[in-house]
C-alpha cells in the first residue's frame, strides 16, 4: 500500500463570511489509517471538515484528493470521486426505515446494492435487527451506526466523521469506535473530529490539534497523548 496520502490538505482557509474560522490549515490521511483531529471547543474543527468535503468554499489552500486538486467542488461530486462525509447532525432521514435510508446512500450506485447493504448489515448488526423499522425511531447511537453505514454504501476510500460519539454513553461511544476501527482495518481513510480528546489519541494513526482556527500541535496519536503541551492547550495556556 503506497504511503503517499491519498488526502491532502495545504493551507486551507475558510469561514462564513467574515474574519476566517480556519486559516492556513493543513493536514494528511492515507489508506488503512486513522486520522483524528481534536482541540479546544471552537477551534474551527467542524469547519475545516465542511470545507474539505465541499459543504463551504475556502478562500484559500487546496484540496487534494487521490493525486487531483478537488478543492471546492460539490459534495455530491466528491461522493463519486471516493470521499464520503458523515456531519455531526441531520445525517440520516428520519422517516425513511434503516433499509430505505442505505438505498439512498447508493443512488449514484450502479450495481451491488443488495451485496453492499448485506455486507454493511453484518458489520452494523444493530441495523440488521431494526431494518424496518423508521430511523426517528432508532437510539442515538444506532442513528450514528446508520450515518456511518450510509457514508459507506458507496466504498469510499475516504471517509469523513464529524463527532460521531457526540452525546453517546461510554458503552455506545466505544461500540461506534469498534466499527470505525473496523473500517480503518478495512483500507479505509478515516478522518474523524472527536471531542474525546484520550479515547481519539488512542485509535489515532496520525492526529491534529487545532487552536483558534490553526494547526497548533501534529504528530502520531501516541506522541500527542504523551506530550505536556497538549494539557497545556486545553487549560488555555
Amino acid at each position: 500500500m503506497s504511503n503517499e496520502p491519498i488526502l491532502h490538505v495545504e493551507g486551507l482557509t475558510a469561514g462564513y463570511g467574515g474574519a476566517p474560522i480556519i486559516e492556513d490549515v493543513g493536514i494528511d490521511a492515507r489508506l488503512g489509517q486513522l486520522t483524528v483531529m481534536v482541540g479546544p471547543n471552537g477551534a474551527g474543527k467542524s469547519t475545516l471538515m465542511k470545507t474539505i468535503a465541499g459543504v463551504l468554499r475556502p478562500s484559500r489552500g487546496r484540496v487534494v484528493l487521490n493525486g487531483s486538486d478537488v478543492t471546492g467542488k460539490a459534495p455530491e461530486r466528491l461522493v463519486t470521486l471516493g470521499m464520503s462525509y458523515v456531519p455531526q447532525l441531520a445525517n440520516v432521514f428520519p422517516s425513511l426505515t434503516v433499509a430505505e435510508n442505505l438505498e439512498m446512500g447508493s443512488y449514484t450506485r450502479k450495481g451491488g446494492r443488495k451485496e453492499r447493504t448485506a455486507e454493511l448489515m453484518e458489520m452494523f448488526p444493530d441495523l440488521q435487527a431494526a431494518r424496518r423499522r423508521p430511523a426517528r425511531t432508532l437510539s442515538g447511537g444506532q442513528r450514528t451506526m446508520l450515518a456511518i453505514a450510509g457514508g459507506l454504501m458507496l466504498d469510499p476510500q475516504t471517509l469523513l466523521l464529524d463527532e460521531p460519539t457526540a452525546g453517546l454513553s461510554p458503552k455506545i461511544e466505544g461500540a461506534v469506535w469498534e466499527r470505525i476501527l473496523a473500517i480503518r482495518a478495512a483500507g479505509v481513510a478515516v478522518v474523524v473530529v472527536e471531542q474525546n480528546t484520550r479515547r481519539a489519541l488512542q485509535h489515532a494513526d496520525r492526529a491534529y490539534v487545532l487552536v483558534n482556527g490553526r494547526n497548533r500541535l501534529e504528530g502520531t496519536g501516541q506522541e500527542l497523548a504523551n506530550t505536556e503541551k497538549l494539557a497545556a492547550i486545553y487549560l488555555g495556556q
